[in-house]
């Protein structure tokens, strides 16, 4: 598409605004639900780009254009949802007993913004200068650009409104049938978790699968690679370490599911760590090659253009003094939230040092990261990117470095509160990594479709305010009706948050001078193996295994990634009917993913509908309509109807792919 047959078209509109805030209130508050329970969140663009679509196009002069900013706007506020892998560990170290609103909107917003302004540089860089594939960039884009072209005849226009049609009835299946099954599980009805501890010689392990369908949506999302990959990190950690480590420390009549799953936390995990960090590395060493290549190449092309060639519409970035003057202005804001974290603190006397050092950290950390988030996203997507990893790495670095600052000391008051002063600015950081993981898949998505960059530019920080009015009350309203398992207080529902939790050891391991250095390294011993093999298989062109995909395994519950490969082979098996079909294999494709899109929504909704539920009635269990005697019988309907309603939702799926118009 041309800038001439788009320059005249609406693009930045208060509409598209108004509806892109509209589809974040939906899908941000879902990703903050779905990532603190199981630790993942999904890409938003495509269903918000079939969700515009579908809605503008009752409108008058409605373009491709303006539906780009829609799923821009709720693309990044449903990726800042990601800032819920740090900000919960000040909850679980008893620093906050809730959420302050203003501290953190201010905290994602100003991060958000950085993130943004650091990727406009990048986007030559990465994203027209490269060869990445951007695969939910590209994947939006195709969307969008159906569904304008076949707008434009009579005949296309059957076949768009019967796509877009089915589109949000497989959005809307999917939604209804987790939700529903939520639903019944809050009443007790059916089982929703099967989970067992078992002697291995002297030692034992853990079975457990969550009767998700989230999980099975976000295993068909993310692919039968990256399934696989967290699959073989599931069989290092319960079927060699879980046992090794409990070797003889079963003794007869001990409870074996207390110790083992004590084993897995306070240990086990430590590995996975040490194997998502490494693999965090090799991917920094990398990239760093092409990133300064590809800067090096977008500042040549600046200079020629200053030289007195024109810039077409579509290479016309938010203006570099802009960019800069933004970037240093954010400073202030930052150093304010800093000094006031500080004050009433064990350092509040010497604030002005740790701020300084803080700061530089941030924006120099920040910059790294963003070109690191950025690439990953352009090389794996976005919601395969290994977010959290980069999440360790910088709380090891501030935690490390205020360590050489302040000492470790042996007050516990002093160590809890560099702890949280870490976690904080660590959540800074993560901020500019999330929008990084997220800007420049956006940015493939408007290259590809004739969009003004600085328009973009200016729609991802809408998206990043209104992500952050978002995330806030929902991360409080999940806090007071669940709790976050570790946290004082936390009731046995209480939410997973496994990358907070992570974090936050990672950091009281550091100050506390206990950290597990050894479990660490034979973390990252065996992700370093990992590394190996998957070069290997790489120069074959085989199946890939992907090391951080491998670390979340070794780190994540059993019962939460056991079921994510399940539902990445039902993604392929699916996939494969699609291409057998023949007809409109894309559309049929994207139906599933937008089917499995649904699944996670659904859930993810009813999961904060039901916080709110909880919160108001005092209980952990206000919906319950039957005793406990009935938990056996709930649990074998609940596996029962569970595989029966997969199994029909596919076969529906398949069948409303397989009719309509232009198959």
């Amino acid at each position: 598409m041309t800038t001439s047959s788009t320059s005249t078209r609406r693009e930045l509109t208060i509409r598209s605004v108004v509806l892109g805030g509209l589809i974040t209130l939906v899908f941000t508050a879902a990703n903050v639900y779905l990532g603190l329970k199981v630790g993942l969140t999904f890409a938003t663009a495509i269903p918000a780009a079939v969700i515009s679509m579908a809605i503008l196009r009752y409108f008058r002069d409605h373009s491709i254009l303006e539906n780009n900013i829609v799923q821009t706007i709720a693309s990044a506020a449903g990726t800042l949802a990601a800032i819920i892998f740090v900000l919960p560990g000040l909850i679980m170290i008893g620093w906050w007993q809730g959420f302050p609103y203003w501290t953190t909107v201010a905290v994602c917003v100003i991060g958000g913004t950085l993130g943004v302004m650091y990727s406009v540089p990048l986007r030559r860089a990465l994203v027209t200068g490269s060869d990445l594939p951007y695969p939910e960039g590209v994947a939006a884009a195709e969307v969008l650009k159906v569904g304008e072209a076949t707008e434009h005849t009579t005949e296309g226009a059957a076949e768009a409104a019967d796509g877009n049609r089915r589109g949000l009835q497989a959005i809307l299946v999917g939604s209804l049938v987790s939700a529903g099954f939520s639903l019944l599980a809050a009443l007790k009805v059916v089982g929703n978790e099967v989970s067992a501890a078992f002697r291995v010689g002297s030692g034992g392990t853990l079975f457990g699968a969550s009767l998700s369908f989230a999980l099975i949506g976000v295993g068909h999302l993310v692919g039968v690679t990256v399934g696989v990959a967290m699959l073989v990190g599931l069989l290092i950690s319960y079927g060699i370490l879980l046992p090794t480590l409990t070797w003889g420390d079963l003794p007869g009549g001990a409870d074996v599911s207390d110790i083992v799953s004590s084993t897995f936390g306070t240990e086990v995990r430590f590995a996975g760590a040490g194997a998502i960090a490494v693999a965090a590395v090799w991917t920094l060493l990398k990239i760093l090659g092409p990133i300064v290549r590809g800067i090096r190449a977008a500042a040549a092309s600046s200079a020629a253009r200053r030289g007195g060639g024109t810039v077409d519409l579509t290479e016309r970035d938010l203006p570099i003094g802009i960019v800069g003057g933004t970037i240093a202005v954010s400073l202030i804001p930052i150093a304010a939230l800093l000094w006031g974290f500080l004050s009433g603190t064990p350092f509040a006397g010497d604030t002005a040092w740790t701020i300084v050092v803080s700061l530089v950290y941030i924006v120099v950390i920040g910059a790294v990261i963003a070109a690191v988030a950025g690439y990953m996203a352009g090389l794996i997507g976005s919601s395969n990117s290994p977010i959290s990893g980069v999440g360790i790495l910088v709380v090891l670095g501030i935690a490390l470095l205020l360590a050489a600052l302040h000492g470790q000391s042996g007050d516990p008051a002093k160590t809890t509160a560099l702890v949280a002063y870490a976690l904080f600015t660590t959540a800074v950081v993560f901020s500019v990594a999330t929008i990084s993981n997220d800007n420049l898949q956006d940015l493939k998505t408007g290259q590809l479709v004739g969009a003004t960059p600085w328009k973009q530019q200016v729609a991802l920080v809408i998206g990043v305010v209104f992500g952050a009015l978002v995330i806030a009350p929902v991360l409080d309203l999940l806090n007071t009706a669940f709790g976050f398992a570790g946290a004082p207080g936390a009731g046995e529902n209480a939410l997973a948050a496994p990358q907070a939790a992570l974090i936050s050891a990672l950091a009281e391991g550091v100050f506390g001078g206990d950290l597990n250095w050894g479990l660490i390294g034979l973390g990252a011993l065996i992700g370093a193996v990992v590394i190996v093999i998957d070069e290997v298989l790489a120069r074959r062109g085989s199946l890939r295994l992907p090391p951080l995909a491998v670390g979340m395994g070794m780190y994540l519950p059993m019962s939460l990634t056991l079921v994510i490969p399940i539902g990445a082979f039902l993604g392929r098996a699916y996939d494969r009917w699609a291409e057998r079909r023949g007809g409109d294999v894309a559309l049929k494709k994207r139906l599933g993913v937008l089917m499995a899109t649904g699944l996670i929504v659904g859930e993810s909704l009813f999961g904060v509908l039901f916080a709110g539920i909880v919160a108001a009635s005092g209980s952990d269990s206000p919906l319950a309509i039957v005793g406990e005697g009935f938990e056996n019988w709930a649990l074998a309907i609940g596996i029962v109807l569970f595989v029966a309603t997969v199994l029909a939702l596919y076969r529906t799926t398949r069948r409303s792919a397989g009719n309509g118009t232009g198959t």
